[in-house]
C-alpha cells in the first residue's frame, strides 16, 4: 500500500457509499425505510442505507430459492463455479483500495489493517475455495458384490449468512465462499454498522458472473431482518457469527420454523498462558499486547485473559503495559495508526462500562482506561491493562470486545489449565512454553477450538476455525466448512 494519509482523506471525501439492497441481481431501495450508517472515525453519517423489513428479506430469499431450484448455479460443473469465485477474488484485488476504505470508514479499522489484512484474507478465501471447488470427490464404499453404493454431497439449498461488523468482509467470505463453491445460493445480511463493504462485494459478485439471485445482500437490523431470515421456511441453512446471546435466538428461530440447520461462531474469553520456560518472554508479551489491541480488541478470539506464572508475571505485565503506552491510537485513515476507533458510541460506552466494573471489583488499572481523542467526534479508547484481576470477577468472565486486558497470575500448570477452562466459552487459547510434552498435554487439556503454541492468531485456510461450549458449533475455513453447506445422500443400487 503506497497511499498516504492525505490520499486516503481525499478518497474519503469523494467516496460514494452504496445504499440499496442487492436482490436478484438488481439494486433495490425496498419499502423506503432507511437507517444512518455512522463512521466511528468522526461520528459523521456516511449514508442513509435502505432498511430491510420482512418483505425485503422475503424477496431476497425468493430470489435465492428460484436461483437454486431453477437456475444454473447448482447445476454448473464445480470447476465452473470455482472459476467464477476466482474471478471474484481477482475483482476484489482490483478494487482493494475502495473496499478497504469502506471497511475503515464504516467500522473504524486502521486502513493499513483493512488493506493489508482484511482484504488479503477475503481475496485469499474466495480464491482458495474457487480452486477447491473442482477437486472434491464423492464416495463409493466397498460393499457386497451384488450392489453398488454411492455417497454423494449435494448442495444444501438456500443459505442465510448473518455476519458481524468487526471483520465485515473476511467473515462474510468465510461463509459465502464455501456455500457458493458447494452450489448453494446465499442471502447475506451484514451488520447494520457495516453494510457498505458487503454491498460492494455483492456488486463485484455480479461482475464476476454469478447469476442473479445467487448472492443477495440485504441491510437491516438483527431483530427485524436477522429474525426474518432465521424464521424463513425457505432458508435451509443459517450461518451466523456474533454474540452468544443472539446465537440462542437463531436456534429458537430454527425450532419455530423449519428446523433449518444453524451454524454458530460465537463469543470468546480466550486465555493466553505464559509459562516461565517460554522461548522468548519479550516476544510472548509483545504478542499478547498485539493480540488484545489488534482491531481495537474487537475480536471473538482476542486473548483477553493473560494467564502468567507468578515468577514472571510482573516482567511480562510491565512489557505489555509499555507496549500499550507506545501504541499509536489515531485516525484510522492514517497508515501510521496502529489502533483506530471502536465501532460506535454505544459500543464505546459498553466497553467503558466493563472498565468501571473492573474498578468496582478491585482490579488494578496499570494503564489506559479512558476515552481519548473525543474532540474528533469519534469513538476512541486508550489501550487498557488491568492486573490483580479476580478469577470470578466480571472482567475475567465476560466478553468485553474491546482493547481491555485482564492479567491473572497462577502458581502451577494445573492451576493455569483450570483457570483457562473456567469459562463458558471455548473458542481459542494460547500457550507459551519450550517443553514439547507440556505443549501437547496442555493443548489437549484446553477446551478450545484452536490452540496456538508460541504464537497467536496464526494459520491459513487449510485449517478449520470454530468453537466449543458456548462459543458455537461447526467450522469455518478449510475443506471442513463445506460440510455445513452440503447434504450427504446415499444411493444403493442392487445389481
Amino acid at each position: 500500500m503506497t497511499l498516504t494519509h492525505d490520499d486516503w482523506l481525499h478518497r474519503a471525501k469523494t467516496f460514494v457509499p452504496p445504499r440499496h439492497h442487492l436482490i436478484d441481481g438488481a439494486e433495490e431501495p425496498g419499502h423506503g425505510a432507511t437507517f444512518p450508517v455512522v463512521s466511528p472515525r468522526d461520528g459523521r453519517v456516511l449514508t442513509e442505507a435502505a432498511d430491510a423489513g420482512p418483505a425485503e428479506v422475503d424477496a431476497a430469499v425468493a430470489a435465492a430459492r428460484r436461483a437454486f431450484d431453477h437456475g444454473p448455479w447448482p447445476r454448473l460443473a464445480p470447476a465452473d463455479r470455482g472459476r467464477a469465485l476466482i474471478r471474484l477474488a481477482g475483482l476484489l484485488d482490483t478494487h482493494r483500495d475502495d473496499l478497504a476504505l469502506a471497511v475503515t470508514l464504516e467500522m473504524g479499522k486502521p486502513i493499513a489493517d483493512a488493506h493489508g489484512i482484511e482484504l488479503r484474507a477475503v481475496i485469499n478465501t474466495f480464491r482458495w475455495y474457487g480452486e477447491l471447488a473442482g477437486k472434491l470427490t464423492d464416495e463409493s464404499p466397498h460393499t457386497a458384490p451384488d450392489a453398488l453404493a454411492l455417497v454423494t454431497r449435494e448442495p444444501a439449498g438456500v443459505v442465510g449468512a448473518v455476519v458481524p461488523w468487526n471483520f465485515p468482509l473476511t467473515l462474510a467470505g468465510w461463509k459465502i465462499a464455501p456455500a457458493l463453491a458447494a452450489g448453494c445460493t446465499v442471502v447475506l445480511k451484514p451488520s447494520e454498522n457495516s453494510p457498505l463493504s458487503a454491498l460492494l462485494l455483492g456488486r463485484l459478485a455480479l461482475e464476476a458472473g454469478l447469476p442473479p439471485g445467487v448472492l443477495n445482500v440485504v441491510n437491516g437490523e438483527g431483530p427485524v431482518a436477522g429474525r426474518a431470515l432465521g424464521l424463513h421456511p425457505d432458508v435451509d441453512v443459517l450461518a451466523f457469527t456474533g454474540s452468544t446471546a443472539v446465537g440462542r435466538h437463531f436456534l429458537r428461530y430454527a425450532a419455530d420454523s423449519n428446523l433449518k440447520r444453524v451454524w454458530l461462531e460465537l463469543g470468546g474469553k480466550s486465555p493466553n498462558i505464559v509459562l516461565p520456560d517460554a522461548p522468548d518472554l519479550d516476544r510472548a508479551a509483545a504478542t499478547a499486547a498485539w493480540g488484545i489491541f489488534f482491531n481495537q480488541g474487537e475480536m471473538c478470539t482476542a486473548p483477553s485473559r493473560l494467564l502468567v506464572h507468578t515468577s514472571v508475571a510482573e516482567q511480562v505485565t510491565e512489557a505489555v503495559v509499555r507496549r500499550a503506552r507506545e501504541l499509536r491510537v489515531g485516525d484510522p485513515l492514517d497508515p501510521a495508526t496502529e489502533m483506530g476507533a471502536l465501532v460506535g458510541a454505544s459500543h464505546l460506552d459498553r466497553v467503558l462500562g466493563h472498565i468501571g466494573a473492573a474498578h468496582d471489583d478491585g482490579a488494578r488499572l496499570r494503564t489506559g482506561g479512558s476515552r481519548t481523542l473525543a474532540d474528533t467526534g469519534g469513538s476512541y479508547l486508550e489501550p487498557t491493562v488491568f492486573d490483580q484481576v479476580a478469577p470470578d470477577s466480571r472482567l475475567a468472565r465476560e466478553e468485553v470486545f474491546g482493547p481491555v486486558l485482564a492479567v491473572l497470575p497462577f502458581d502451577d500448570l494445573d492451576e493455569a489449565v483450570a483457570l483457562a477452562n473456567d469459562t463458558e466459552y471455548g473458542l481459542a487459547a494460547g500457550l507459551w512454553t519450550s517443553d514439547l510434552s507440556t505443549a501437547h498435554r496442555v493443548s489437549r487439556a484446553l477446551k478450545a477450538g484452536t490452540v496456538w503454541v508460541n504464537c497467536y492468531e496464526e494459520g491459513d485456510l487449510t485449517v478449520p476455525f470454530g468453537g466449543m461450549k458456548q462459543s458455537g458449533n461447526g467450522r469455518d475455513k478449510s475443506a471442513h466448512a463445506l460440510e455445513k453447506y452440503t447434504e450427504l445422500k446415499t444411493t444403493w443400487i442392487q445389481l
